[in-house]
């Protein structure tokens, strides 16, 4: 079976060298020092993941993240970065990033993330005849990360996706903030748990006029889809 591709985008030569090292025993690892090489590989070459430092000469990690997610928005992104703010997470986050790591990371810990990311994805293309989900007015194709509602669609993020279909897959039921986290991150820790907040409050936005679907919190548990 040929290896998967990853696409590592990193501007330091040591630690470049030690990841691509470690991650070329696992993966093929196509590694690009800036920005702009990066993102003249993705258009034109297949990769199945990308690995993306945010602090990069000529494109930062964020710009290219944004330019990637117009052309492809199922291919899972990680970031990688010695930048803690919650604020440049959730940003990273936002823009449909699948992960973000803080520098100095575990090797370890990048390889798992890259493992979940990629079955993840493999289940998705293999599934090629995914249900579509009808609730209120609005019709769901989670394999397009598209919500219809009459003449209006609405892109959303993979995060967004998988997150309502988690929902709709399980309406009425409280769904608790751990089991979340856990099918869309992999991981439970703070800085996803408030990003979560922010992938919740956008889709209560996106349903606030249906008057027979919402998203209740549960206090110190979780949340729950009710569909009248």
């Amino acid at each position: 079976m040929s290896k998967k591709r990853i696409l590592y985008v990193e501007d330091d030569e040591t630690l470049a060298f030690l990841t691509s090292d470690n991650l070329e025993q696992h993966f093929e690892v196509i590694h690009a020092n800036n920005g702009k090489e990066a993102f003249l590989l993705f258009c034109s070459e297949p990769f199945d993941l990308c690995v993306l430092d945010i602090m990069l000469p000529d494109m930062d990690g964020f710009e290219i993240a944004t330019e990637i997610r117009k052309r492809n928005q199922e291919i899972p992104i990680i970031f990688l970065s010695a930048k803690t703010m919650k604020e440049d997470r959730i940003k990273g986050l936002k823009l449909g990033a699948d992960d973000y790591l803080v520098k100095p990371y575990s090797i370890e810990e990048l390889i798992l993330k890259i493992e979940i990311f990629l079955n993840r994805s493999q289940k998705t293309s293999d599934n090629s005849n995914q249900k579509q989900y009808v609730f209120g007015s609005f019709h769901f194709e989670p394999e397009n990360y598209l919500l219809k509602k009459e003449t209006q669609k609405i892109t959303l993020t993979e995060r967004e996706a998988s997150l309502l279909q988690l929902f709709l897959d399980n309406p009425n039921t409280v769904l608790k903030r751990e089991k979340i986290l856990m099918e869309l991150w992999g991981s439970d820790d703070y800085f996803l748990g408030r990003s979560l907040d922010v992938f919740i409050s956008r889709l209560r936005k996106i349903i606030k006029e249906e008057t027979h679907v919402r998203i209740e919190n549960i206090p110190r548990v979780g949340f729950k889809l009710v569909v009248e």
